[in-house]
C-alpha cells in the first residue's frame, strides 16, 4: 500500500505515523502536491468537516521584551520599526477584542511580550479577560504571557480564560540555537502546567528558520506527545533588524507539505494557519484551508496580514464555512478531555465516512521507504514587500482589520 493511503488510513484511526512516514511527506515533490493534500484533507474533513475557526489577535504590550528569540521582532536588541507599547487597559483590550468578534473570530487571544508574567500582571490580564467576556457573549479567550509561574495557569482560568498558548517554536535539538535566555525546557513546562490547571493547551512551531525536515517532524511529534488541543503552524516572517531577516526558505509548495505531515501526525487537532501565511502560500492560501481548521483573522502582533473581509471571501470561495460560536471546535472525544496520547484506536468522527470511500490509489507519492528526507531548504527569493509592518489596531488610534 502506497504512502498516502497509509498515511489517510491512519489519520482516520488516530493513529500515529512514523518518523518515516512524516519525512517522507516532507519529501515528496511539487508534482504531487496536489495527492498529498488531497489525502490530508480527507483526513482534515474526517475530524472537522469544512468547518474553519477564525481567531483574532490582541497585542496587549508590544516590544521591549529581555528575551533574545532569533525570529522575534520584539526580541532583545530588536531593530524592527515595530509598534511599541506598554499594557492596554481592560477596555482598550475589549473594544480591540470586540473588532474580531464582529468580523467572525471565536477565539480572541491575548498576548503579551516578555519572559513571563509577574502575579501583577496575571491580576491585569484577569480583569481584561472578564472584561471581555462580559462584553463578548460566547467568546473564548486564550491567554499568550510566556513562562508560568506555578499558580498562575490556575488563577488565569478562574478569571475565565478558556486556553493559554506557548509554543515550542523548533526542535529541542536546535532550541539553543534560536534562544539562549530560557530552554527549551521551560516551553514543554509552561505547555503542562497550562494543561494541568485545565487550560486548552495550545502549542505549535515556526517553519522556515533553516531548520531540516527531521527538526520539522521532531518538534511536531513532540507536540503529538504534549497533546495541545489546538497547534499553530507559523511561516517565519523575517523582519529587517532581526537575526533572522536573510532567512527566506519557504516556498508555498513546502509550507502545504509541511501543514499536510502536522495534520497527518495530530489527526484530530485544531490546526491553525498562523503567522506569515500571506508572506510565504500567497495566492496558494485557499489550497492551506484543506489541511487547517482554522486561521488567525486580520492582523498578527507587529505585522500586518491581508484584509479581513479578504480571509472571509477566500473560506467562503474556497467552499469552507466560518465556525459560529454554537459549534463545539474539537471532535467529541477530546471535547470531553478523552484526548489522544501517542497512539489511539479507532475513534468517532464527522466529514467523511471512511478511509475507503475514495482514498487515494496508486500514488506517484511512493512509499515511505523510496522517499529520502531533504536537508534545510535552500534559500529562495525575498518577498521583502510583503512583509508590512502593523501600524493600526491596538496600541493606535486607527480602525482595526477584522
Amino acid at each position: 500500500m502506497d504512502l498516502l493511503n497509509t498515511l489517510v488510513e491512519k489519520g482516520l484511526r488516530r493513529e500515529l505515523p512514523t518518523r518515516e512516514e512524516a519525512l517522507a511527506v516532507l519529501a515528496t515533490s511539487d508534482d504531487d502536491l496536489l495527492e498529498v493534500v488531497t489525502a490530508a484533507g480527507k483526513v482534515r474533513r474526517q475530524w472537522f468537516g469544512r468547518r474553519v475557526k477564525l481567531n483574532y489577535l490582541v497585542n496587549l504590550k508590544s516590544g521591549l521584551c529581555p528575551e533574545d528569540c532569533s525570529y522575534c521582532s520584539q526580541r532583545l536588541g530588536s531593530k524592527a520599526e515595530i509598534l511599541k507599547y506598554t499594557w492596554l487597559k481592560p477596555e482598550e483590550a475589549s473594544q480591540a477584542a470586540a473588532a474580531g468578534v464582529a468580523g467572525g473570530a471565536k477565539r480572541v487571544c491575548l498576548v503579551a511580550s516578555g519572559r513571563g508574567p509577574t502575579d501583577r500582571d496575571v491580576d491585569r490580564v484577569s480583569k481584561t479577560i472578564e472584561t471581555i467576556k462580559e462584553q463578548n457573549e460566547g467568546v473564548e479567550v486564550c491567554a499568550c504571557l510566556g513562562l508560568l509561574s506555578d499558580g498562575q495557569a490556575e488563577r488565569l482560568r478562574d478569571a475565565g480564560a478558556d486556553a493559554y498558548n506557548h509554543n515550542l517554536n523548533t526542535s529541542e535539538g536546535t532550541y539553543g540555537d534560536i534562544t539562549t535566555t530560557h530552554t527549551y525546557a521551560d516551553r514543554v513546562d509552561t505547555v503542562t502546567k497550562a494543561h494541568a490547571a485545565g487550560l486548552s493547551a495550545c502549542s505549535g512551531l515556526i517553519a522556515g528558520m533553516g531548520e531540516s525536515d527531521e527538526d520539522l517532524v521532531d518538534v511536531v511529534f513532540a507536540l503529538r506527545e504534549l497533546d495541545p488541543d489546538s497547534v499553530p503552524v507559523n511561516f517565519l516572517i523575517p523582519f529587517e533588524g532581526t537575526p533572522l531577516a536573510k532567512e527566506w526558505h519557504l516556498t508555498p509548495q513546502r509550507c502545504l507539505r509541511i501543514l499536510a505531515m502536522t495534520r497527518f501526525v495530530c489527526p484530530d487537532v485544531e490546526v491553525r494557519l498562523a503567522g506569515g501565511r500571506e508572506v510565504h502560500l500567497r495566492s496558494m492560501q485557499p489550497l492551506a484551508l484543506h489541511l487547517v481548521n482554522s486561521i488567525f483573522l486580520g492582523d498578527y502582533l507587529t505585522s500586518e496580514g491581508q484584509a479581513g473581509q479578504a480571509d472571509l471571501d477566500m473560506i467562503a470561495d474556497a467552499g469552507f464555512e466560518v465556525e459560529g460560536t454554537d459549534t463545539t471546535t474539537l471532535p467529541g472525544h477530546r471535547a470531553t478531555g478523552g484526548a489522544c496520547g501517542s497512539v489511539c484506536g479507532d475513534g468517532d468522527g464527522g466529514g467523511e465516512s471512511g478511509c475507503a470511500n475514495g482514498a487515494p490509489t496508486e500514488s506517484a507519492a511512493g512509499s515511505a521507504a523510496d522517499v529520502a528526507a531533504k536537508p534545510a531548504a535552500e534559500p529562495t527569493a525575498a518577498r521583502t514587500d510583503l512583509v508590512a509592518v502593523r501600524r493600526r489596531g491596538a496600541g493606535t488610534d486607527l480602525a482595526p482589520n477584522a
